[in-house]
Formats: C-alpha cells, structure tokens, sequence
C-alpha cells in the first residue's frame, strides 16, 4: 500500500509539473495550450501547483518506515482534498451539470485534439491524461483515509 502511495503521488507531481511541457503524443497538445497561456503563465502555474505535492511525495518518502507526523497527514490531506475539490470545479461538474460555454470553448482549443474516451456533455470532453489524474487523486484519498 506504502509503494502504491508513493507512485501515485509521483504521477501526480510529474503530471502537474511536465504536462504542458513534454509532449505526450495524443495524450497532450502543447501548442494548444500555449495558444491560450502564455509561457509565463505556465511556468507561474506550473511552479505553483507543483510544489506542494512535491513537498507531499518528499515527506511521504522521508517517512516511509514511520508513522507520517501531523504536519503531513495535514499537508496531505489538505494539497489532495484541494486538488480534488479543483478537479470537480473545473472538470466535472460543467461536464455533468452545468453549462459554461466559455471553460468548453477554452477546453476545445486546449485539449480538443488529445485522446479521450468520454462522450462530450456540455461542451466538454475530458481527456484521458486528465482523467487519468483525478483517478490517481481518488485514489489517493482512499489511501489516506485507510491510514
């Protein structure tokens, strides 16, 4: 359980610190995405929103064979929770229930030519890498909760 931890919280920081920088065939379309964000934009997002999952995984991995201490287990919950309420925001809840005519033409142009296996609702179809991380999010949270 202790491994599987660890390699999803190392998906998630690689996801959030390489996906608009890497390409990844269809899984990510980095012209896309730098037609609608500037470079300097991305590094401040990209800089922002991985740190304090690398800070989880660094102290996840510092504490591998002892019980986590507070300021973890609060940190993780808290970077994971977050991450989690976002993905819902941004993601699931216009794909599910309402309509946001500007995020679906934003999410068009950035990710309209990358894999997905989901119908479109709304105006938005989330593609897989995203997918992909909000189940490793999930599951996460799962194995914090078994902790």
């Amino acid at each position: 359980m202790t491994i599987a931890f660890l390699a999803l919280q190392g998906f998630v920081v690689l996801f959030l610190a390489l996906h608009d920088w890497i390409p990844l065939g269809r899984l990510n379309d980095l012209r896309a995405v730098r037609s609608v964000d500037s470079r300097v934009r991305l590094v401040m997002v990209t800089v922002l929103s991985t740190l304090p999952f690398a800070v989880c995984l660094a102290g996840s991995a510092y504490y591998l064979r002892a019980p986590f201490p507070g300021w973890l287990v609060w940190t993780l919950w808290v970077s994971y929770v977050g991450i989690a309420l976002g993905a819902l925001r941004a993601w699931w809840i216009p794909y599910f229930f309402i309509e946001e005519p500007k995020r679906a033409a934003r999410y068009q142009i950035m990710f309209g030519r990358t894999y997905s296996f989901l119908p479109e609702r709304h105006g938005i179809t989330p593609n897989a890498l995203h997918v992909a991380l909000h189940l490793a999010i999930a599951a996460i949270l799962v194995l914090l909760v078994l902790t």
